[in-house]
């Protein structure tokens, strides 16, 4: 493995937290408390292993600039400005959201993930997002 491999492990850590966190809503709204919880530490630590490995790529190999000087790339800045925004509110209220499940305050943790749910799951998805449109899809002019 070698840095060059990191985007594509930070997108496939993306999608698979998307999945997590799919099957963690589909799981609590069927009542499957454990199932949910499991599926929630899993979306967790996922993200928190593409936090490791993005700030470890930018480290090492620093930014991409994006390719292409056409229509794409005012919706790629602005997908990434929205992706990133989100990220970094995100990271607090996840924290958060564990804390109060752990605690066993669900009422405190339900108010902050009807909110952290749907912005969490968008990070993920535009982050899948945006690894294709800065390494595949939008290359080739």
């Amino acid at each position: 493995m070698s840095i060059k491999d990191f985007p594509a492990i930070n997108a496939s850590l993306n999608a698979l937290t998307f999945l997590f966190l799919l099957l963690g809503y589909i799981a609590i709204k069927q009542g499957k408390k454990d199932a949910h919880k499991l599926c929630m530490i899993t979306a967790f630590t996922l993200s928190m292993a593409f936090l490791a490995c993005y700030l470890t790529y930018h480290y090492f190999h620093g930014a991409t600039p994006f390719p292409r000087h056409d229509w794409s790339r005012p919706l790629y800045f602005t997908i990434l400005t929205s992706h990133t925004i989100l990220a970094i509110i995100n990271l607090p209220a996840i924290f958060l959201a564990l804390y109060f499940a752990f605690r066993n305050q669900f009422d405190r943790h339900t108010r902050i993930t009807r909110l952290l749910w749907p912005s969490w799951a968008y990070v993920s998805i535009t982050g899948v997002l945006v690894y294709f449109m800065l390494y595949h899809w939008f290359v080739k002019a």
